[in-house]
């Protein structure tokens, strides 16, 4: 068996977009996501859920090297992004990057081990890495996003709920019904602005209105869908919401000419004559 064939073969296979015969083409596989060295039936189930994420997949091979026993095939793949991956959902873009398959030749056909850069995968998605520890023993930690509005009064209801998913597929199922339930608040008289930040496995949002009658709004059909998706369809495991009332809130901002703090939202100016410009509620 010449290694350089075998590898030809294998390549052929998931272009042809078959894991049954991704799996007949080698005696063993791995790569970064298959969670160490597969076979058989196991690498067939690897192999369903990559082609079930990344479509039509294209590899140009950029080079080979080696010999019958061993070889390294360096290419470039090309594929659309269809299902979520890292957390990522699906982008219906394209995605390219990278990578390296050492092939060797053994009695029992050829194992490969297949090396590329996740980071850059998920960059070419447009996504960017940011690195945060899971818990320092006291703390969780996650990631956030914000969605403004141009009103800046200050809220008079806050709304907040959260969701408890299974794992990262479920998270970027989840994370799609909140960007359309986003955006339909954007629209919604009395919407002020929303946050959300995702700590262990809860999807945190904080939305803000004007007062307690407009958050009536967040039950817009994008809302309704989602509650179906959760009482319905099995999404998450666990789901909190409530409606909270602002009893205190005040905002100081400092002059950027005589570092003297003002209360923001009052009139008040510094000794200079600087006001704080009104900020945005969230």
């Amino acid at each position: 068996m010449d290694a350089r064939k075998l590898a030809e073969a294998h390549l052929r296979a998931w272009c042809d977009g078959d894991p049954e015969a991704v799996a007949e083409a080698v005696a063993s596989y791995a790569d970064p996501d298959s969670g160490g060295v597969l076979a058989g039936p196991a690498l067939a189930e690897h192999a369903t859920a990559v082609l079930a994420r990344f479509r039509s997949l294209r590899f140009e091979v950029d080079r080979v090297t080696g010999d019958a026993d061993a070889a390294v095939v360096s290419w470039t793949l090309t594929a659309d992004h269809r299902d979520s991956y890292l957390g990522i959902p699906a982008t219906g873009g394209a995605v390219t990057v990278r990578g390296t398959d050492l092939v060797t030749a053994h009695e029992d056909g050829a194992r490969v081990r297949r090396d590329f850069d996740r980071l850059a995968l998920a960059e070419s998605l447009g996504y960017a890495a940011r690195f945060v520890p899971g818990t320092d023993g006291t703390r969780e930690f996650g990631v956030s996003a914000r969605a403004a509005t141009v009103r800046t009064e200050r809220p008079g209801a806050l709304v907040l709920t959260w969701l408890e998913v299974r794992d990262d597929a479920e998270a970027a199922d989840v994370d799609l019904l909140s960007v359309e339930i986003v955006k339909s608040l954007r629209a919604a008289r009395g919407f002020l602005g929303v946050s959300t930040f995702d700590i262990g496995n809860r999807k945190f949002t904080l939305s803000a209105f004007d007062r307690p009658e407009s958050v009536r709004a967040i039950h817009a059909r994008p809302h309704q869908r989602a509650m179906r998706r959760f009482f319905k369809s099995g999404l998450c495991t666990r789901v909190h919401t409530s409606v909270w009332r602002p009893v205190h809130a005040r905002d100081y901002a400092r002059c950027p000419g005589c570092s003297a703090v003002v209360a923001a939202g009052t009139g008040a100016t510094c000794d200079c004559g600087w006001t704080p410009d009104e900020a945005s509620t969230l």
